[in-house]
């Protein structure tokens, strides 16, 4: 009966996550309005909200959300090759639960971690 999450991460800034996303990872803007502190973006299946949360301390944000992809290789390349920086803890490397991941934090120190099944 499920057929798919849209996770819902806090941005500080609208314009500088939309930025982010766009523009380092790909993604595209699929709000159908310009909802004021609220975004939907887009990529490949999978989709990302955000809400606004000016208050946000990104020191003490937890926000997550794991991305599986069927290409790791040539993501974690792409990203490389438009000098997206990579979470310092989790480059490219295969975990001993069988996923190969690495990790980004992105503007409001939202952690994706994109995997492949091995």
């Amino acid at each position: 009966m499920l057929t798919a999450i849209h996770p819902k991460l806090p941005m500080r800034d609208k314009a500088a996550t939309r930025k982010y996303y766009i523009d380092q990872l790909g993604f595209r803007d699929i709000g159908a309005e310009d909802y004021e502190g609220y975004l939907i973006l887009e990529k490949d299946s999978i989709e990302i909200h955000f809400f606004e949360f000016k208050a946000l301390d990104p020191k003490e944000n937890y926000g997550q959300v794991y991305i599986r992809t069927n290409n790791i290789d040539v993501l974690y390349q792409s990203l490389l090759d438009k000098k997206v920086s990579i979470h310092p803890n989790a480059p490219l490397q295969i975990k001993p639960w069988g996923q190969k991941e690495f990790s980004l934090l992105d503007p409001d120190n939202n952690l994706l971690t994109f995997g492949q099944e091995v």
